[in-house]
């Protein structure tokens, strides 16, 4: 990994895909990381036609392309941390974990299966690849409450973390059920407390939770300031969310734009 800019900026990218809407997925990793003092590069594995409402199609990119674009960014620019967003098929996770098995970097899995719509952003026969191939390679996963239970199935939030370290993860924080994230690293189990927002603006929020995640790693944050951190990035973006913005949820807002008007 090349050594130039290493020293003026971290590097965190994200490999996931487009929300047209602006609110979720690659543009609102960007915002984040760039919100995080970070330098955002991007791997798009997949375009979606997105807004508040719903998402009506989604085109994926080839997995060759996916790769193509993962090597320009690390042959070049270099790469501190890394995060997985909506990966959509089997067939581009194989890609993408193929390429980051041998190009490790901090990694953060945020598995990504249902947008905050209702509408499937991974395919069923998706479910086992992720785990079985990018888990083992993540320094944490991040699974909101209902994506935990898909994967682990129900159960406490700080059980369910257990049993996702128990699939492989270095780390888990399960977003979302509650007072608080329950984060577990294989030893230390704690509630990371997290202020509640009644705001009809949470689209993009996990997005934007992971991605803060992200950035804080390559930056060189430990893990769990970095947790506390991004929950709490996470919150205070809601707070701050656009929900006027279209006839659905609201997008998250980590820049407070409003406040500009």
């Amino acid at each position: 990994m090349p050594a130039k800019g290493a020293e003026i900026v971290a590097r965190a990218l994200t490999i996931a895909s487009s929300d047209s809407g602006g609110g979720a997925g690659i543009q609102a990793d960007l915002k984040a990381f760039a919100a995080a003092g970070c330098h955002g590069m991007s791997a798009i594995v997949a375009l979606t036609a997105q807004n508040t409402i719903g998402v009506t199609a989604i085109h994926e990119l080839p997995p060759e392309f996916v790769t193509a674009e993962l090597q320009a960014v690390f042959d070049d620019i270099g790469v501190d941390a890394a995060k997985t967003g909506m990966l959509f098929s089997a067939q581009v996770i194989e890609a993408v974990a193929d390429f980051l098995d041998s190009h490790r970097v901090p990694l953060v899995v945020d598995p990504v299966m249902v947008a905050s719509s209702g509408a499937k952003l991974l395919e069923d026969d998706a479910v086992s690849v992720l785990v079985e191939r990018l888990f083992p390679l993540a320094t944490v996963v991040t699974p909101n409450a209902d994506e935990a239970t898909a994967l682990v199935g129900e159960g406490d939030p700080a059980e369910q973390a257990r049993r996702l370290v128990g699939l492989g993860a270095r780390a888990a924080i399960v977003t979302g059920g509650g007072a608080g994230d329950e984060f577990f690293d294989g030893e230390t189990s704690l509630e990371i407390p997290v202020r509640n927002q009644f705001v009809a603006a949470t689209h993009g929020s996990g997005c934007t939770h992971s991605a803060t995640l992200t950035a804080l790693l390559a930056r060189g944050e430990d893990l769990l300031s970095a947790a506390a951190i991004a929950a709490a990035t996470a919150s205070d973006a809601v707070a701050h969310g656009l929900s006027e913005l279209g006839a659905g949820e609201g997008p998250v807002d980590v820049f407070h734009l409003e406040r500009g008007r």
